[in-house]
């Protein structure tokens, strides 16, 4: 875990303003927001009516004891009060609750846009990172459109209204009260802007603890093989230490606010008191008088320091939608124009003209490949662990894309085809083959929810699942858990096939799709693969060379290039690199 601070290239990103903001949240919702706002006036208004009538109460209904008008005033007020909480009922109901909508449809848009950026992006990012920003970021927009609205405008008008009022009754209290407002109101501002980096570094830093915790419950058999919790332990305690940095400084930032707003305002208090006590010495000022200038102060006084915290609410709510902004403005994998072609009818023949390709820049990790996959043929990849095998399948599957020379599919260039309409054609079998917490069913049906039973069944069958499922008490309705955690490696990966069974692709990678399995699985898998390979353009990675002697063409991928390529007979008569691997591991 790392410190965060404030890059100055992070400060050069364009920031969410307020106008922004209002633009893209607040104004497709202006009827809501406009009934909102009437509500928010009619409360404010309903609050003046206690101060208003204390005058009343002090100079008028008290020194002539005149019951009648003490009885209604009572009425009045308590009048008042029901008008301020049938108000503030409904402005939950009307804006607080869309808030919440608002969040739970922000998050739907994010997620929905990750899933559009391409592979590439998710290696660079860790997924509990993303999950935070999808979860996290956009809760801060609750303060637009909810509470923080409400508390701005209604502490406005409140405030405005109120200024008007002790204007007339008495200029010099007024303004004496107003140059410390004035003054914390310059520091509030200034705190802000200080602020705000802080909440968006808060949000990357939140992001990168929760990323390890995920990452950290997920690898816990790992963890606790190697003995590693107290290493675990320490890099998260690393990372909330980070947060409680960041946290300590907002506060401060806040304290300071809240200090001087204590301070400023006290000293406008005891100005109150000493020109009141002046005016009222004098006789120009009744007690009634100064009572309600008190009341009234304290209402201007207290949506200017409530301010501050909104002020705080909609810092951290646009420093979230910085982050949510950059994830929103991200190009998806559809969005390039060139990507025109939509693909019909599928044949499946793949060439690699002269492609090259380099994860980092300066190191290439294929150097100017060469080879065709004939339509409904199988080509099998071999070679020592880093050679490229991995990188070629990334490539025929659209995963990567090539730094230099072309990729075609049906001769149409790869990089000009529409994805969605390759990949619907695509079925793809991995080593460490991903399943999804739920049941045996729900992940063979994943490809294709609304497949019939008689489609699953026979998936089902080709790939041996029900040898194992039969022994189950639920069948295919078992839980599997996180990852497939309840079932063995050879279990995982039939379901695997039988999952790509389903899908019926035209074109099908195999990535060491019988490296879990025990000898006895891996024969009933040959089977289902010489069923599953049938008239589809098959491309196979696979260590143990005994699987692929009957594909139809072997290429032996060495440091990035092909180093040999025939048929299993070919290769073998040739006694080259694949001669070599071949009797090797046929001698252990």
């Amino acid at each position: 875990m790392q410190h965060y601070k404030e890059s100055s290239k992070d400060k050069k990103k364009p920031k969410v303003t307020l106008k922004q903001a209002f633009k893209t949240i607040i104004w497709p919702r202006r009827n809501l927001v406009f009934v909102g706002l009437i509500l928010i006036i009619i409360r404010s208004l309903s609050g003046f009516v206690l101060p208003l009538q204390s005058k009343v109460l002090l100079d008028e209904v008290v020194p002539n004891k005149d019951y009648s008008q003490l009885y209604t005033l009572i009425a009045i007020v308590i009048g008042a009060i029901s008008v301020q909480a049938i108000t503030s009922f409904l402005l939950t109901k009307v804006l607080s609750i869309q808030a919440q909508y608002l969040i739970s449809e922000l998050r739907a848009e994010v997620q929905k846009k990750v899933l559009t950026l391409p592979i590439s992006f998710f290696d660079n990012t860790k997924s509990g990172a993303l999950v935070s920003r999808i979860m996290s970021d956009v809760e801060g927009v609750r303060n637009l459109i909810g509470t923080g609205l409400v508390q701005l405008i209604g502490g406005s008008f409140t405030a405005i209204v109120t200024l008007v009022i002790l204007l007339k009754m008495n200029v010099w209290m007024t303004v004496f009260t107003f140059v410390p407002l004035s003054i914390f109101g310059l520091i509030a501002l200034k705190s802000f802007k200080y602020i705000r980096p802080i909440f968006r570094t808060r949000g990357k830093i939140n992001a990168e603890v929760k990323g390890r915790l995920t990452e950290t419950l997920g690898g816990i058999r790992v963890i606790k093989a190697f003995n590693a919790e107290e290493q675990e332990s320490k890099i998260f305690e690393k990372g909330v230490a980070d947060i409680f940095i960041n946290v300590k400084k907002s506060m401060t930032a806040t304290a300071i606010m809240t200090s001087s707003s204590t301070f400023l305002i006290g000293l406008a208090t005891t100005g109150v008191m000493g020109i009141g006590g002046y005016y009222m010495m004098q006789g120009s000022l009744t007690f009634g008088d100064f009572i309600q200038f008190t009341f009234l102060l304290a209402f201007m006084v207290a949506p200017i320091v409530q301010m501050s915290n909104i002020g705080s609410q909609l810092t951290e709510a646009l420093a979230g939608l910085d982050r949510t902004e950059e994830l929103m403005n991200m190009s998806a994998e559809e969005d390039d124009v060139s990507r025109n072609i939509e693909l019909d009818n599928v044949n499946g023949e793949i060439n690699f003209d002269d492609v090259s390709f380099s994860y980092e820049e300066g190191k290439q990790v294929l150097h100017n490949i060469n080879f065709q996959v004939p339509a409904g043929s199988v080509t099998a990849l071999v070679g020592s662990s880093g050679s490229g095998k991995s990188t070629i399948a990334g490539l025929s599957a659209t995963f990567l894309n090539p730094k230099s020379g072309t990729i075609t599919i049906d001769n149409q260039d790869m990089s000009k085809v529409k994805l969605s309409s390759y990949r619907k054609n695509l079925g793809v079998v991995l080593q460490d083959e991903f399943l999804f917490e739920g049941t045996i069913r729900e992940n063979i049906l994943f490809p294709r929810p609304n497949a019939s039973e008689e489609e699953l069944q026979n998936a089902v069958k080709a790939a041996y699942v029900n040898e194992f499922t039969d022994r189950f008490d639920d069948g295919l309705d078992t839980l599997i858990g996180e990852r497939g955690v309840k079932l063995s490696g050879g279990q995982r990966q039939r379901l695997a096939i039988a999952r790509a069974i389903l899908a019926d692709p035209r074109i099908l990678i195999l990535d060491e799709a019988t490296s879990s399995l025990d000898t006895e699985s891996e024969a009933l898998i040959q089977k289902s693969l010489s069923e599953l390979i049938k008239d589809r353009t098959t491309i196979v990675i696979a260590h143990r060379l005994s699987t692929i002697k009957k594909a139809d063409q072997i290429l032996v991928i060495e440091a990035g290039k092909i180093a040999e390529r025939g048929t299993h007979e070919e290769l073998i008569a040739a006694k080259g690199r694949y001669f070599d691997l071949y009797t090797y591991q046929s001698k252990i």
